[in-house]
């Protein structure tokens, strides 16, 4: 029996780099996904050494281009939608062109690459799509509501996707991650206005959250090589996490997210033990 392929895109560093790594030193197959070979050439290397191959795309090309490419690389056993950014700004100041590039890049360029590998998928009666998150999708901070509402968008076609899926046997896996000790801070902060431009009326709460967000590179809790073993363990249902295949559609990594996801849960909760009486009272009285 041949090995899986996995399709794993954002493979240039963090934890696509790290998961394409992981991936191939278990003996599967990997094609990963990288903006430029030559912007990427030290990952391409690494790769392609471990047996892996890279291709370019990025995740804000047409529809017909991502699904020509993905298409081209046969079939697809497990999908990792990885890459994505984030910028941090106050909502009112984000512009058109910041906003439509966030939402290209973490919804619709997924969205193109999972349209791409299913009808393989559906025909095989087998497969898996992995869909990275973020804890922000639903608890968002201040400075972050684009990214937080493209991730939240990820999630909610992933839920309703998973239903349409099942009866295809086909898994869909959303990974909520926390804080990882990757170039993601970094990155971010190449993307996003300085954080002096942040006007005077909105520094409490962006400003401070923007100022705190530059200062964690390379102090985050997460660890990126335990974080992939525990992405490739639900999926494939090895090791620690194997349980939790196929029982799970969110997998939360990391204590700083089990926190957050915690207590957005506790208040709401609470938010809808507070309205039964109004939310009953719109209800015809037949």
């Amino acid at each position: 029996m041949s090995a899986p392929t996995w399709f794993i895109t954002g493979a240039s560093n963090g934890l696509g780099l790290a998961l394409v790594l992981h991936v191939l030193d278990r003996g599967h197959r990997v094609i990963g996904s990288v903006r430029s070979k030559t912007k990427s050439a030290s990952a391409v290397e690494q790769i392609e050494k471990a047996g892996g191959s890279v291709i370019e795309m990025e995740m804000t090309e047409s529809k017909h281009n991502i699904t020509t490419k993905v298409q081209g690389l046969g079939r697809i056993d497990y999908l990792v939608n990885n890459a994505g950014y984030s910028i941090l700004a106050a909502c009112e100041t984000i512009t058109d062109k910041d906003a439509q590039l966030q939402f290209n890049t973490n919804f619709f360029g997924p969205l193109y690459v999972m349209q791409a590998v299913l009808p393989g998928m559906r025909n095989n009666k087998s497969g898996t799509i992995v869909n990275i998150s973020s804890a922000a999708a639903r608890d968002p901070l201040a400075a972050c509501s684009v990214y937080a509402a493209s991730k939240a968008a990820l999630e909610a076609a992933s839920e309703s996707l998973s239903k349409e899926l099942a009866p295809h046997n086909i898994r869909v896996l959303i990974v909520e991650p926390g804080n990882f000790r990757t170039n993601f801070v970094s990155a971010l902060s190449d993307m996003s206005p300085e954080a002096s431009t942040v006007p005077e009326h909105y520094d409490d709460p962006v400003g401070l959250i923007v100022r705190k967000f530059l200062t964690v590179h390379g102090k985050q809790i997460g660890n990126p090589a335990e974080g992939v073993r525990r992405i490739f363990e639900a999926t494939t249902g090895e090791g620690m996490a194997g349980h939790l295949n196929g029982k799970v559609l969110r997998l939360v990594l990391g204590s700083d997210c089990l926190r957050r996801i915690k207590a957005w849960n506790e208040n709401w909760v609470r938010e809808v033990s507070l309205q039964k009486e109004t939310a009953i009272s719109t209800d015809f009285k037949e």
